[in-house]
């Protein structure tokens, strides 16, 4: 058999590992059949909003429906939270723009996302924090830059239409796919790392222009910020959250870095939009693009900075202000997403060393401008707690803001080996907060084009370089969130050695692909399984019922915001449910968020009296409690009833009281 009949059975080999995978782990009994439903009735509204807006304006499907798209988000995201993050992205790009001016739209998005991001992120401690502030500094940039921010327009039309018209089917399947992931972006802000930690500094800038730095009260309340600041600066500006137009921004930057690889890699037009379409059907694009969680946005750096670095410089100086920028922002992200960082700018050395030779006073300026850019929480970090990461490696720099040992979670070091990928896809519950299938099916249907990928000399660089970075945050923890990023690295990289291995047929097996992980998109987390995204549709973006449901915490945080006369703090009372994070520096919990809480609240739990905790209460000067009673102790009853607490709202589970001053308990 000819190496092209070899190169088709190893391609078609991953698909039957794919189909006999599904069988014997018996994913169908893990099948949420009111998604899938949930899909086509969207698809089906999408074809029928955009079919009017076509004839309309005469424009195509892709436009229709990527038009259709974004009024279904200003709908169920709200018009204010839109509009703020427009702002946002223009100021933005034009930032980007005027530093990098050859680079593509998206990639100038993203290094003035980064640019804008990273210099707030060292301002966080100054109260400047208004909203007069950012349209102020915003408004000063687009009139300097005004010839720019024309041309930009000019050109954002000629490149959508060039890109669209080279394959019309395949950029409308890719926007429809997009459109599908983009409505976990229709959601309020409801999972518990957001409710619990991310959402404490855009509601802290709101409500007070100023970041207080203050890791005594919250374990993560000096991690790398860069992801929250830019959710809370179109928050600041319009006065409400945004994070669904936020993450629909990133997810847009990250589509067109997508394409953009898969072009770097040869790929023709329409496997650019499958490898779109591709990315936007994994789950979790769409799981993430419900949650204020940092690989959303490090996927779309990462992917841009692997381009940055593959493509062909002809030694220009400048190409390294944009592999600096991109992965300071990564540096600002996360300290795991520091990590592909640091490997791929090991890769930037090696491959373009003459440039590095010959511009060494420039990139070494360049770099350390990014280094200073991308450092300011590990630097706050350091100066008030003595650990650059807290509360990571605290077994080494001893601060005493957390206990004296390496964080680490347990629940994900399942092990690492050559079966993961497929542990990965089929045995998903492992190594997520999700059910099977979660990774979707990417790594074991095209395993053979993985493979195929690292054969051929076109794609075997970029190949081996995504599959590091996949094996890179694996190593450590076998947690699957941390690997998304690298996923959607490789697949461009998959497509088009699945292009090539088989022309004819291969588009038939990317499609495939799609729907099954469509079919399967529920499963990266509960709440798409439970029907959220339909309750928002069917309330018209009516946060209220979805609050009530999982999250009423949310709905009592809200009234004590909007009391008057505030005083004193918000303890969250139940470890299980410490949503209090838009309460800024007066929230406190009793959960593993605040160590030092947490093992004094378990003290006084053995106190049956309630004086060890009427004492705390005091101590942490708690003038509002949020809890759930189904959960009370009695010893935490004792305790509010000498604080003379009184029940002052109920909503769902959850409970608000009220304390009496210090002094005046009965």
């Amino acid at each position: 058999m000819p190496w092209a009949g070899w190169r088709r059975v190893l391609l078609w080999i991953g698909a039957a590992l794919c189909l006999f995978g599904t069988w014997h782990h018996g994913l169908w009994q893990q099948w949420a059949p009111g998604r899938t439903l949930e899909l086509l009735v969207f698809t089906l509204a999408a074809l029928l909003l955009a079919w009017p807006l076509r004839r309309g304006a005469r424009c195509s499907w892709a436009t229709a429906l990527l038009l259709a798209w974004l009024l279904a988000l200003v709908v169920f995201a709200g018009p204010v939270a839109g509009l703020s993050t427009i702002i946002l992205a223009i100021a933005a790009t034009v930032a980007g723009a005027a530093l990098l001016p050859r680079l593509p739209l998206a990639a100038q998005a993203a290094v003035g996302l980064v640019l804008v991001g990273t210099l707030m992120s060292w301002l966080l401690p100054v109260p400047l924090h208004y909203r007069w502030v950012y349209l102020g500094a915003f408004a000063v940039l687009l009139l300097v830059q005004r010839d720019r921010l024309r041309a930009l327009s000019t050109a954002t039309r000629s490149a959508w239409t060039e890109a669209i018209g080279a394959c019309p089917r395949a950029a409308a399947l890719a926007i429809m796919v997009l459109g599908l992931a983009s409505t976990g972006a229709w959601l309020p802000t409801l999972q518990v790392d957001d409710v619990g930690y991310h959402l404490r500094l855009p509601w802290q800038l709101l409500e007070h222009a100023r970041y207080p730095l203050e890791a005594q009260t919250h374990m993560w309340a000096l991690a790398p910020w860069l992801g929250d600041v830019l959710q809370a600066t179109p928050q600041v500006v319009g006065g409400v959250e945004a994070r669904g137009p936020v993450n629909l921004l990133w997810i847009a930057i990250t589509a067109a870095g997508v394409w953009r690889l898969a072009a770097l890699l040869q790929v023709a037009a329409r496997g650019r939009w499958l490898a779109v379409a591709l990315y936007a059907s994994l789950p979790l694009t769409a799981v993430l693009a419900a949650s204020m969680q940092t690989e959303t946005p490090t996927a779309a750096l990462l992917v841009w900075l692997v381009w940055a670095i593959a493509r062909d410089w002809n030694e220009d100086p400048r190409a390294w202000r944009c592999v600096a920028l991109l992965a300071a922002g990564l540096l600002a992200l996360k300290l795991a997403a520091a990590a592909a960082a640091l490997a791929l700018l090991a890769w930037a050395a090696w491959r373009h060393r003459r440039s590095l030779l010959a511009h060494r006073t420039h990139t070494l300026a360049t770099g350390l401008v990014a280094l200073a850019l991308g450092s300011s929480s590990y630097a706050y970090a350091w100066w008030s707690t003595g650990n650059p990461f807290l509360p990571l490696f605290n077994a080494w720099f001893a601060s005493p803001y957390y206990p004296l040992t390496n964080f680490g979670d347990a629940r994900w070091h399942a092990g690492f080996g050559p079966l993961l990928p497929w542990r990965m896809t089929f045995d998903s519950a492992r190594y997520l907060e999700g059910y099977a299938g979660a990774a979707g099916f990417m790594m074991v249907a095209l395993a053979g084009a993985w493979v195929l990928a690292l054969l051929d000399r076109r794609t075997l660089v970029v190949a081996l370089v995504a599959t590091a970075l996949l094996a890179l945050p694996l190593v450590a923890m076998q947690y699957l969130r941390y690997a998304f990023p690298a996923l959607v690295v490789l697949a461009p990289v998959l497509v088009a050695a699945t292009l090539r291995a088989d022309r004819s047929r291969g588009p038939t097996l990317l499609l495939g692909l799609v729907v099954l992980n469509l079919v399967f998109q529920a499963n990266g987390h509960w709440m798409l399984r439970t029907g959220a995204v339909k309750r928002t549709v069917l309330t018209a973006g009516n946060d209220s019922p979805l609050f009530l449901q999982y999250a009423p915490e949310r709905l009592l945080a809200g009234m004590i915001r909007s009391q008057p006369d505030a005083r004193g703090n918000v303890l969250a009372l139940d470890p299980a449910h410490p949503a209090s994070a838009e309460l800024g520096a007066r929230a406190r919990t009793t959960s593993w968020y605040d160590p030092s809480l947490h093992a004094e609240a378990a003290q006084a739990d053995a106190d049956a009296t309630g004086r060890a905790w009427a004492a705390l209460l005091e101590r942490e000067q708690v003038a509002e409690v949020l809890l759930r009673p189904g959960s009370l102790l009695p010893a935490q009853r004792a305790g509010l009833a000498l604080r003379g607490a009184q029940l002052r709202v109920e909503t769902g589970e959850a409970q608000w009281w009220t304390l009496a001053p210090a002094g005046n308990e009965p």
